[in-house]
């Protein structure tokens, strides 16, 4: 790849729209045991990402 194309990607990568767990609207008076299950393995997979 020559530089200019390498530079428009990553342009186009810092332009792609990131998700996190605040997206979703959560209640922990409505939560069953699944949900603070899904809570908890979310936290754990942020936690990983932010390590890498």
């Amino acid at each position: 790849m020559n530089e200019q194309h390498e530079e428009t990607n990553r342009q186009q990568n810092n332009n792609l729209p990131v998700a996190k767990r605040e997206d979703v609207e959560f209640s922990a008076e409505a939560a069953d045991a699944d949900d603070l299950e899904a809570v908890e393995r979310a936290e754990a997979a942020e936690q990983r990402q932010k390590n890498e």
